[in-house]
């Protein structure tokens, strides 16, 4: 039996609804990945001065470790989100997923309080555990974009989501950074407990506000409701339909190619950014948290500079100019010594990162083929970006157990952001007056 969910677009409840749950979400990845748990990470971990840590029997470099296990909760994500996705499709419960993940992911961000160092497999485990919470609930979440919203107001929606999170986040990080520093203020005598306090504050601001979001969605989209045993295979089917349908598009095919190294990239600078400079440059706790505070505040304004340039250039003209920025900066970055132009490059780098998120969310939502099954057209989109996190963390963590040093590892990353500018230029050259025309259409 087939039922059918008509979502109204463009209701204001909803989008706002929507849009907080960027607000929610991006507290865990500006204080659990960015900043303050990385940091703490370090410290606690620091047992000889090779940095190795006894994970489960092996002997590991604790920041190799730490970014293998970013990667391989990209790359179990990466191997079940298409099932998931799909059976979302079929069902039409995708908010039911979302909020499962944001369960899992929450919870997981409160656990973390009680890491303290030599419980190193408690740690990883749970921050490991985050990592799948967090990124399986933003598949569920972008694929809502298209439903709820017109296509002339998706750039628009995209960028205020992202905005909402960064200004969201950074209230959040404001107050566990004033624990931090002044925590006699808060009668805290123990080091360590301001971060781990933060982790727990995370789950409640996650989970909490979450709510807001889950009481404005939808509880059902597109779907149909048969026999359990069929839900999976007919997931299966859609998802093979729409990986069918990517292949005949060759320009959703080289946006994706230019997407996933680009992402190789971009995802290790972001992961990687807070314990390479307290690592590699021996930047304190006191410069490194304003630092990527800024690199949030920043991105505010790329968000909406970006927004503001695909409207005058269009959409594929403003990422290539993102990406090439992408490109001098990240050479630049291999030449990092001292706290100056540490904070110098982190500027630039808040500029271009909410701007090549946002214009990347809602250009391929315009590329895609008109169709209600827009969650499964999204876990194509995310497990392209999870597989390029596995690859850019992988290579990361394992140059630097080669050489000895995270410098090295820059290298790549320019490397990556290069072969996607090439890809990128491919659909510029080939594609951009065909994707000018249906992405204005879209817009109408």
């Amino acid at each position: 039996m087939k039922i059918q969910h008509e979502v109204p677009k463009g209701d204001k409840r909803t989008i706002r609804g929507w849009v907080f749950y960027d607000w929610a979400n991006s507290s865990y990845q500006l204080t659990i990945t960015s900043t303050i748990f990385p940091i703490y990470y370090n410290q606690v971990t620091k047992f000889n001065p090779e940095y190795t840590v006894n994970f489960f029997g092996a002997k590991v470099i604790n920041t190799a470790l730490y970014s293998w296990s970013l990667a391989s909760a990209f790359l179990i994500m990466a191997l079940l989100s298409p099932i998931f996705s799909s059976v979302a499709d079929y069902t039409g419960r995708r908010k039911a997923f979302m909020k499962t993940f944001t369960i899992i992911g929450s919870l997981s961000c409160g656990m973390l309080y009680f890491f303290t160092g030599p419980n190193i497999e408690f740690g990883i485990i749970f921050f490991t555990l985050a990592m799948l919470g967090y990124t399986g609930s933003i598949v569920f979440y972008n694929s809502f974009l298209p439903v709820i919203a017109e296509p002339k107001d998706q750039d628009k929606i995209s960028a205020r989501g992202f905005s909402m999170g960064y200004i969201g986040s950074v209230i959040l990080l404001l107050i566990n950074l004033l624990m931090i520093q002044k925590p006699e203020l808060f009668g805290i005598h123990d080091p360590k407990l301001p971060a781990r306090l933060s982790f727990l504050s995370v789950f409640i601001w996650w989970f909490g506000f979450a709510q807001i979001t889950f009481n404005s969605l939808p509880k059902y989209t597109f779907g149909q409701i048969g026999k359990t045993g069929k839900v999976f295979l007919n997931g299966y089917r859609e998802l093979r339909k729409v990986l069918n349908q990517v292949k005949k598009l060759p320009y959703l095919s080289f946006f994706l190619t230019s997407y996933f190294f680009i992402m190789m990239g971009m995802q290790s600078v972001i992961y990687m950014a807070a314990v390479y400079g307290e690592k590699q440059i021996g930047l304190k706790q006191g410069v490194l948290i304003p630092t990527i505070l800024a690199i949030q505040l920043i991105g505010v304004f790329g968000a909406w500079s970006f927004s503001k340039l695909s409207g005058s250039w269009g959409n594929l003209k403003a990422l290539f100019f993102s990406t090439c920025l992408w490109v001098i900066i990240s050479a630049g970055t291999y030449f990092i010594y001292d706290a100056t132009s540490f904070v110098i490059a982190a500027c630039f780098i808040g500029i271009v990162m909410g701007g090549s998120q946002a214009l990347s969310r809602s250009t391929y939502s315009k590329m895609i083929p008109e169709t209600r099954y827009h969650t499964s057209f999204f876990s194509f989109y995310d497990v392209m970006e999870k597989l390029a996190s596995v690859a850019g963390l992988f290579a990361f963590g394992m140059t630097e157990s080669i050489t000895g040093s995270m410098k090295t590892s820059i290298l790549f990353i320019t490397l990556f952001f290069t072969i996607g500018l090439f890809f990128l230029w491919v659909v510029l050259f080939k594609y951009n007056t065909r994707l000018t025309i249906l992405m204005a259409k879209r817009s109408l």
